[in-house]
């Protein structure tokens, strides 16, 4: 592609609303005539009887496979023999990030159509043409990029309301890092998750996503708490998954994303969500930029109150551990990396020096502001 060429891309169609879930076979009958639904037990046990009704309401054929947990390529490998064999025309995903990211794999492999029906809002991946994808172990090991986008992504706001509320807090960390990457990848004119160089509007959006997060994720947080749906979980829904999936791919990536990926490859951090990780990046980020001092006390007073880590002690880290540190900042600066969409020269040193730098001072603001001080994570093994 053309080094001047300018794109943005999105699903097909996005559908948002209370009870959404029962019009997916409304939706599904629109693009074919035998979907195949990847899912684990647990989020079929929550939604699979809507799911099912409303498909006889089409009158489209039921069929459920189980996700069995990590996008691998294994995993996507045996999902495109389940669509070989059960002759589906649209591949569904319906659970988080992770089932959506294999499904989508597997989906562009076998030469169908898909399309995903997230039940959480935790992460941007269900609006893009790409997929994250791990080793068996949950390392991260590669982006898959597809020439287009899902068909349909559906969001049923009280299913995902229903959903525990750390998850929606997780999504809030991975958007709010979409404003702050595509404002440092329009600095430095570097090409997009899109394929090429960021559109007004994939930066217009990422911002979007940065203001409706500050002005809703408060409120919002504390209505899912008791599984309400408002306004504001609404807006904070389509900030977490259409807006900020829009303005990641379309806007571009840069350092938060890469250290999230560096993160992967410490065993401490495993087992906490995508989200959490990418919040350390933005704060490594902020640093990283020189930004005023001013905008990082703010952004690290806002995660607290989120419930997001802005810590390494939060991720199972420590400052002084800088072996630990080096893995990351080695594997967040690897050639190919989003990190050197950055608007200057970023190393390994770099990172090091600025994951190291966070913990006093943000242990020090969060206590002039009153807020809690962090809490060790330990990965559970």
């Amino acid at each position: 592609m053309s080094k001047t060429v300018r794109t943005v891309i999105s699903p097909g169609r996005y559908v948002q609303g209370k009870g959404a879930i029962h019009t997916t076979g409304e939706y599904l009958a629109q693009l074919g005539s035998n979907p195949l639904f990847v899912a684990d037990d647990l989020v079929w046990g929550l939604v699979g009887h809507d799911v099912e009704t409303s498909l006889k309401n089409a009158e489209l054929p039921v069929q459920r496979e189980t996700f069995r947990g990590v996008p691998s390529s294994k995993e996507v490998d045996r999902l495109v023999e389940v669509i070989r064999t059960t002759g589906a025309d649209i591949a569904v995903a319906v659970g988080g990030g992770s089932a959506i990211d294999a499904v989508k794999a597997a989906g562009h492999l076998s030469g169908i159509r898909w399309a995903n029906v997230p039940t959480v809002a935790s992460t941007d991946a269900p609006c893009s043409a790409l997929s994250v994808i791990y080793t068996e172990d949950g390392e991260f090991e590669e982006y898959r990029f597809f020439p287009r986008n899902p068909d349909l992504v559906l969001v049923d706001s009280q299913v995902v309301a229903n959903a525990p509320v750390s998850l929606l807090v997780a999504g809030v960390g991975d958007a709010l890092a979409t404003w702050l990457e595509a404002r440092a990848t329009a600095r430095s004119s570097s090409r997009t998750m899109a394929g090429g160089l960021p559109t007004l509007t994939g930066t217009a959006l990422a911002e979007l996503s940065w203001q409706v997060l500050w002005d809703n994720a408060l409120p919002a947080i504390d209505a899912v708490r008791d599984h309400q749906v408002t306004p504001a979980v609404e807006k904070v829904i389509e900030a977490n998954t259409l807006l900020s999936g829009l303005g990641f791919e379309s806007g571009g990536l840069a350092a938060a994303h890469a250290i999230h990926n560096g993160l992967t490859a410490v065993g401490a951090t495993h087992g906490l969500a995508h989200g959490q990780k990418v919040n350390i990046g933005s704060v490594a980020q902020l640093v990283m930029e020189g930004a005023p001092t001013s905008d990082i006390r703010e952004f690290i007073e806002f995660t607290t109150r989120v419930g997001l880590p802005n810590t390494l002690t939060e991720v199972g880290l420590r400052a002084d551990d800088l072996d630990s540190l080096r893995i990351v900042a080695d594997a967040a600066t690897v050639p190919g990396e989003t990190i050197h969409s950055m608007p200057f020269e970023v190393a390994s040193d770099d990172v090091v020096s600025a994951l190291a730098s966070i913990e006093r001072f943000a242990v020090q603001v969060r206590a002039d502001a009153g807020l809690p001080a962090p809490v060790p994570y330990v990965a559970g093994h």
